[in-house]
């Protein structure tokens, strides 16, 4: 089965992002990495840098959350994001939402570069 994943990450020292394709076989390291996971971000060609996955979102643009376990899509009552963005103080809404852990239906994945080691400053 091929899978591809969009790779959204961000640089919060100049606050850019870049989006970068990821497939086969490159995309099957992801399939069950959770929110919260780093990783090295030299195959996607940030060499040197160090990744850490905040979310995602799969085909329906569903949104994935850390606090819900697996990858199942559930309800849930919601009062703050991600998912629901409250228009008034109080505000809850029952929210269809995606677990934390990445599977074959989610399209794109959020990173930010943790750290980035210079080029002439690697480590051996």
């Amino acid at each position: 089965m091929l899978v591809e994943f969009k790779l959204v990450v961000s640089n919060p020292s100049d606050g850019t992002s870049k989006t970068v394709t990821v497939s086969d076989p490159q995309a099957q390291a992801f399939i069950g990495m959770k929110i919260g996971d780093t990783l090295n971000g030299d195959p996607f060609g940030l060499a040197g840098a160090e990744l850490k996955i905040l979310g995602g979102s799969d085909k329906s643009g569903i949104a994935m959350r850390s606090d819900v376990p697996g990858g199942s899509k559930r309800k849930l009552l919601l009062s703050s994001p991600p998912a629901f963005k409250p228009r008034e103080d109080g505000e809850r809404r029952r929210k269809l939402v995606r677990g934390n852990m990445i599977t074959e239906d989610i399209v794109q994945i959020n990173a930010v570069i943790l750290k980035k080691e210079e080029a002439g400053k690697r480590r051996e």
